[in-house]
This record gives C-alpha cells, structure tokens and sequence, in this order.
C-alpha cells in the first residue's frame, strides 16, 4: 500500500481528495496546507508520493518541491487548474513527476500515480547511471595521469606503469583510482 502525503491549502479539498485516496486502497500519512511544511512533513511521515492539489502552483511550493526532489527524492504529482507553459515547465524543474490539468477524478487517480512511480524510477536509475558513470570517468582519468607520472618519471611503458600501478593497489588492497590519487598527490609534493 503506497503511503501518500497530501498538500492543499484548501481543507475541503484536502478532505475530498484523501476520501478517495483512502476509497482506492492508498493510506494517506499526512495533510499539509502550508507549503512552508513540506521538507518537515516528508522528513517526519517519510511517504511514498506526494500528490499537490492546487489552482496554480505558488512559489513557495515549487521551492519547498525543489528542496525535497534534492534532498529526498520521490514521486510527485500534481493537480491544478494552470495549463500555462511556463507553471508546467516550473513545475517539472521543481521535481514534479506528473503535472495533471483539470484531471482530479477517482478513475483517473490510480494510473497517474502508477505512471509518475514509473517515470520516478526510470528516472532515478538514469540518475545513478549518470552518477557511476561520471565516477569511472574520474577514476580513469586519475589512473591515466598516474601512469603518465609513472611513465615520465620512472621512464616505463605505459603497460609496464599501469601493471605497476595495479601491483601498488593489490599489495594495498586498495581500488586502482585510490592509488592512482596517491601518486598524483606525491608527484605533486615532489615537484
């Protein structure tokens, strides 16, 4: 069962929406009206989405979104009555997964939320792919520059530098790029 957070500022609304959450098998943690609330909210009832029913997205809301997709990253959806280009392009810079125009009715509830947690997560695994992607490119570049200094100044091949690079790294029991640091950081200290 998916834990969702509700914010509105308006209370009727709010109650109206988590009926329906509630009446689709959703368990609803946690109501906040004041976006100002939001980063504590979802620190405090950890949910699974956050679902923002407003007219128009404010800015402070769009801020408090920002922080959370930052710090702590999970699906949003939003519903509003704003199809303004710009609001949506806010709105998605912000973090919101699924920005749904005049759409709050109970049928179309449930795959709005099953596709913003679709694209959440292909999302998020792009992210981590981009992540471990840009550490091997820092990590080669340091084995490169390492066995440039290993080349330069002990006069070896590049295969024999690498080799004696990944020899330092067993007998340290040690990742290559972290010896290869260690050599950068000592030529450095030589020169």
């Amino acid at each position: 069962m998916l834990r969702i957070m509700v914010v509105d500022e308006s209370t009727e609304r709010s109650l109206h929406l988590r009926l329906t959450l509630e009446r689709l098998g959703y368990e609803v943690v946690a109501e906040v009206s004041n976006p100002r609330e939001l980063y504590d909210a979802v620190n405090q009832y950890a949910p699974d989405t956050i679902i923002v029913d407003t007219d128009s997205p404010s800015r402070d809301t769009l801020e408090h979104l920002c922080v959370i997709s930052e710090s702590c990253p999970r699906p949003i959806v939003m519903f509003t009555q704003d199809a303004k280009r710009e609001s949506i392009r806010e709105a998605v810079r912000a973090g919101v997964t699924a920005y749904v125009v005049d759409g709050l009715s109970a049928e179309r509830i449930e795959p709005i939320i099953e596709a913003a947690h679709a694209r959440f997560e292909a999302f998020q695994s792009v992210q981590t792919e981009l992540a471990q992607t840009r550490t091997q490119l820092t990590e080669r570049k340091l084995i490169e520059r390492a066995k440039g200094i290993l080349m330069k100044e002990k006069k070896l091949p590049e295969d024999e530098a690498y080799r004696l690079l990944r020899k330092l790294a067993m007998d340290r029991s040690t990742p290559l790029a972290a010896v290869a640091e260690q050599v950068i950081t000592y030529a450095k200290l030589l020169h």
